[in-house]
């Protein structure tokens, strides 16, 4: 009843007033969040639309512009409104095709026992007929195919159960794999569109360049291995994680499994991580299907374990491209090895339990746990910190281990009488047949065999540095011999060691893969173990099988005319086509009675002689 009483009674009047202020202040956005929520789906469609016009004006800009500069953005853009609809086919109308095709496919079903063997006639002749008119301009490739087809049969003599291989999956692989390589190596745009593909790729990666001449400056990431080729896997790391963060792995992910299983008759967990295996590492692909681990069975983890060790993760890609080795290549090695491996999956290891995965259509893949974009992109880099760490460590570790392995081989080589003893020569005399298998000359094979014996023994980190050095060589123009060294190989030999070295297969990776899965589901651990060193076996070999397919569809570079080259060149400095030219050049000279002449279309050209002193000055030749 005082005046205290009086004054709060004011306070809470004040407050009414103030609120109901705020109320009124407030029902213009209330109304229109209202609004938005009951007229979301439209508002979207609106906004989308929009987005669409926008993009489709500055499309037909691009394009009227300069048709030539916009032919990749044309393409871009073809493969995305293709699959939004087909998406919107599929979702309006794909109950309704199917039921029309019902009819279709039950006479499809009733011709099929006779059909299938009708088609397998037909493919056998088409490949029997191709390879005798291929094989007949370059004998050299049959080579190449004995080795694939001795790979086949020796994985099928290790194979645990011959009588329960599901040839269905081991020749729709095998398929899969040869039509992507004669895509990619043998038609024009294949070739061009994955030449295309690893050029933007190297571009890409030139960006790291930004962040990493601002921390460790110009100097260091020029002149130090470490500052120049591993914060590309950083970068790398950054931007696959944004990518997760926005759906386009997942999607491009369960796009490919589709594809190997419906072909192959495979079940969904095993196929999505063999897909997975193509874009991340061996441990990072069974986190895509990681609920499933404890109910696979023992022939879906060796699937799983195979295809972690046939692959190599988008990350290290990035590294080895910065070592100067053909993009293309490496990402063609990448995708072939999906479907090979899944298939030399099931002919090691045959599926002889009962899956409880086979009758699903496909299974739920999980986003990632990032808020937004750049909490993603913070994460890739963070994850990212181990692996360069990691790599770093192992290349201390392992070159040190090399180096002390051959100075003990050489201190016992010496003590009979042998010189030079060390692990590469014995890996280029164990692994010579094979690295001859798979298509290398005789006179490549022994640096080959090294390649592969370090790639198995150590890893394929170590061996594409080494592969790369052989390149840069060749490039530079350098002699073929330095003395009794060969001091790079082939083209051919080069393409079918990419191809061989494009993957984890390593003995160093077993602790990798068992220690990764064991922590997923530590209560498999011994089936996990059990089944390891054959996974090992089968992934290397898949390897081996791609090199001897690269081998086979290989196609040799044509020398340009060598007249107009020599005619516009200045010799300052030596390059491949110098040198074959020089090689043709010195071929065609004849020294007789002390007289210097030509044969060939060489003798047609007055500079010549000019040409071979010329070619002397870098190379030794008996006409010098």
């Amino acid at each position: 009843g005082g005046p205290c009483s009086e004054s709060q009674e004011e306070r809470r009047e004040g407050k009414g007033r103030f609120s109901s202020y705020c109320r009124k202040a407030l029902q213009p956005a209330s109304k229109a969040k209202h609004f938005c929520k009951a007229h979301a789906k439209v508002l979207r469609r609106v906004i989308l639309g929009l987005l669409g016009v926008a993009y489709l004006c500055y499309f037909i800009a691009a394009c009227y512009l300069n048709f030539q500069r916009a032919l990749a953005l044309v393409v871009i853009t073809a493969v995305v409104a293709f699959f939004i609809c087909w998406d919107i086919f599929k979702k309006h109308c794909g109950a309704k095709v199917l039921l029309l095709l019902h009819p279709v496919g039950k006479c499809f079903q009733k011709s099929w026992p006779w059909l299938k063997w009708l088609l397998w006639v037909a493919i056998l002749a088409g490949l029997i007929v191709w390879l005798v008119l291929d094989t007949g301009r370059n004998p050299e490739q049959l080579i190449s195919l004995g080795g694939f087809c001795f790979l086949v049969l020796f994985l099928f003599a290790c194979s645990k159960h011959h009588g329960a291989v599901s040839w269905r999956a081991v020749f729709w692989g095998l398929g899969l794999e040869f039509l992507f390589g004669l895509f990619v190596l043998r038609t024009t745009p294949g070739t061009q569109a994955f030449q295309w593909l690893g050029d933007q790729i190297q571009y890409f990666l030139g960006y790291t360049t930004a962040g990493s001449s601002f921390v460790f400056g110009n100097t260091l990431i020029e002149e130090v291995f470490a500052f120049q080729t591993l914060p590309i896997i950083v970068f790398f790391s950054c931007v696959m994680s944004i990518l997760y963060y926005l759906g386009v792995m997942q999607w491009l992910i369960l796009k490919i499994s589709w594809l190997l299983q419906v072909s192959m008759g495979t079940t969904p967990t095993e196929t999505l991580s063999v897909a997975g295996n193509i874009f991340v590492g061996q441990t990072e692909a069974p986190l895509l299907i990681r609920p499933y681990l404890p109910d696979m069975t023992l022939s879906e983890i060796h699937a799983v374990m195979t295809g972690g060790f046939s692959t190599i993760a988008g990350s290290v890609m990035g590294a080895y491209i910065s070592f100067g080795i053909d993009a293309a290549s490496l990402i063609a090695a990448s995708v072939m090895a999906a479907p090979c491996a899944l298939a030399m999956a099931k002919l090691v290891y045959p599926e002889v339990e009962e899956s409880k995965f086979r009758g699903k259509a496909s299974i739920r893949l999980s986003s990632g746990e990032e808020q937004n974009i750049l909490e993603a992109a913070s994460n890739g880099a963070a994850t990212s910190v181990g692996l360069v760490a990691n790599i770093a460590a192992n290349l201390i570790a392992f070159l040190a281990v090399l180096e002390f392995i051959n100075a003990a081989l050489r201190w016992f080589g010496e003590m009979v009488d042998i010189e030079g003893l060390t692990f590469q020569v014995i890996c280029s005399y164990v692994l010579m047949p094979v690295a001859f298998l798979m298509g290398a000359d005789w006179a490549d094979s022994p640096l080959v065999a090294e390649l592969l014996g370090i790639k198995i023994f150590l890893n394929e980190f170590v061996a594409y540095q080494q592969l790369a050095t052989y390149k840069k060589n060749r490039l530079m123009g350098l002699e073929e011999w330095d003395g009794n060294r060969k001091q790079w190989i082939s083209e051919r030999a080069e393409s079918i060691t990419t191809f061989a070295l494009c993957g984890f297969a390593n003995l160093s990776s077993i602790g990798i893969t068992l220690g990764g899965l064991a922590s997923m589901v530590p209560q498999r651990k011994g089936d996990f173990a059990s089944v390891v060193l054959r996974a090992l076996l089968t992934g290397i070999c898949v390897s081996m099988l791609n090199a001897c397919l690269a081998g086979l569809l290989h196609v040799p570079t044509k020398v340009g005319d060598c007249a107009m080259f020599f005619s516009t060149t200045n010799f300052s400095s030596t390059s491949y086509t110098m040198y074959t030219c020089c090689k043709q050049l010195f071929a065609s000279s004849v020294l007789q009675n002390g007289t210097l002449s030509f044969t060939g279309s060489w003798a047609e050209h007055t500079e010549s002689k000019s040409w071979l002193t010329e070619c002397c000055v870098y190379y030794n030749h008996t006409s010098c």
